[in-house]
């Protein structure tokens, strides 16, 4: 659960360590030819929509494991 990873943090070091990795899954989408996105019952949370649109302006193709 989330707020188990995030519940000892405090605001600055939860907002820099948000950030890096943030900034992780974008150079990951970098280097990346595709991404598949693990979306349950259609969920998708705003990280993840953030991290669709940023790999749709590079070009990048968008899977699904269930269609939208």
């Amino acid at each position: 659960m989330d707020s188990e990873i995030w519940e000892n943090m405090d605001e600055g070091t939860l907002t820099k360590t948000k950030e890096m990795l943030d900034d992780m899954h974008k150079r990951k989408i970098d280097m990346s030819d595709e991404i598949f996105v693990i979306n349950v019952n259609g969920y998708i949370g705003e990280s993840t929509k953030s991290e669709i649109e940023y790999a749709k302006s590079l070009g990048k193709r968008v899977n699904y494991l269930e269609n939208k």
